[in-house]
């Protein structure tokens, strides 16, 4: 299954994804209906990322990042064991998404300013105000 979700991501442009995407759900009508369902249900979400530059397409259709954040957030949970209340559970994660937040935006962009603002010029700049927002954070 991952082999034929892995066809779709891998596509060159948006309507070869639709394409491969129509024989992913043929090919699971008969064997897997449900998946199938969902699948055609989620079409949108799945292929939203193609709508942006080909250059953020391995970034977009990636959950690496958050992978890793929960991966540093289970090491920590490990350490403390047990912990004695919830409100010390969201400290701790808390304090830990708040440090992540802010490298995310000062230190170690995703993507680059540069690269984000040729999405805004593509989008023909319909709102002036939330860009200027997006480029001072």
């Amino acid at each position: 299954m991952s082999a034929a979700l892995r066809e779709i991501f891998d596509a060159d442009s948006l309507e070869q994804a639709r394409t491969r995407l129509g024989e992913v759900f043929d090919r699971f009508r008969t064997t897997v209906p449900k998946v199938a369902e969902l699948l055609e249900a989620a079409e949108e979400d799945l292929l939203a990322f193609y709508r942006f530059p080909a250059a953020h397409w391995s970034k977009l259709r990636s959950t690496n990042p958050l992978e890793r954040l929960k991966k540093g957030i289970r090491r920590r949970s490990d350490v403390v064991g047990i912990f004695p209340n919830d409100a010390a559970a969201i400290r701790l994660f808390g304090a830990m998404l708040i440090e992540q937040n802010d490298e995310w935006l000062v230190c170690r962009r995703y993507l680059s300013e540069e690269s984000l603002a040729l999405v805004l010029e593509d989008q023909g700049d319909n709102e002036p105000q939330e860009a200027t927002e997006l480029q001072a954070a």
